[in-house]
């Protein structure tokens, strides 16, 4: 695994182009590694290990692959270096704990309570019974974490940590999951697509979704969701599918 890089910084952008101006097009969160396909002085042209997404990061300086042993199973979770906090963690990053000092595991210099970990083989037979700790976090186009989050990032992080594959776009993972459902037979966690967004059901008549014009994730009403997408954006569903 030596030609992957590990990312070991909380969030970093991946960008359309080579500035930082350009469009952020997905995030890399800590634990997530990549292969290096092009570098310049300050840019590296990179493939994301874990769902093949292409981009455009600055350099830093980034270790050789790492082997994730635990992930953080919270929102957000603090971490710390001597005892002061350096920052936050969120949900789906996966480190390597070298060791257990009282309640907390230590990570290369840094250390996070162990209440905040699942063991890397941790999987929930219900992908989606984290997903409302999302509820309320703004919508970003292209990030995938506490900060802000998009709609298909919000598919793909849970079923990331649930160790299941899941492409980064709304129009890829409408193509990759086949199991087709018609509305009048929706159930909870089953996936509903429109041409470029996506949502969750929570139940028959409810759903979630990090939703661009309210500008955070929600929770609605499905029906008049659907009705609500097609009267501002004239999109009608395109797909619901159970994973």
């Amino acid at each position: 695994m030596s030609k992957f890089f590990t990312n070991h910084y909380p969030i970093i952008n991946l960008y359309k182009k080579k500035s930082a101006k350009s469009e952020v097009v997905t995030q890399m969160i800590f634990g997530e590694s990549f292969k290096v396909l092009d570098k310049t002085n300050k840019w590296l042209k990179i493939k994301i290990k874990e769902d093949n997404y292409k981009g455009f990061i600055k350099q830093k300086n980034f270790k050789k692959f790492t082997k994730a042993t635990h992930k953080i199973d919270k929102l957000k979770a603090p971490f710390y270096l001597k005892n002061k906090k350096k920052g936050y963690l969120t949900f789906g990053s996966k480190i390597k704990v070298d060791k257990k000092v009282g309640n907390y595991f230590s990570f290369g210099k840094h250390k996070i309570k162990a209440s905040y970990l699942k063991s890397i083989k941790f999987k929930q037979k219900d992908y989606f019974s984290k997903i409302k700790i999302f509820r309320g976090v703004k919508y970003k186009w292209g990030g995938k974490s506490y900060k802000g989050i998009d709609c298909s990032a919000l598919i793909q992080v849970c079923l990331n940590f649930n160790n299941k594959y899941c492409p980064r776009d709304a129009k890829d993972q409408v193509k990759y999951f086949k199991k087709n459902i018609k509305l009048k037979n929706i159930k909870k966690n089953n996936v509903i697509y429109w041409k470029g967004h996506v949502a969750v059901a929570l139940s028959k008549n409810k759903l979630i979704h990090a939703y661009g014009p309210m500008k955070k994730t929600v929770v609605m009403n499905t029906n008049q969701t659907i009705k609500q997408i097609y009267k501002t954006a004239n999109l009608k569903v395109i797909g619901i599918k159970q994973i």
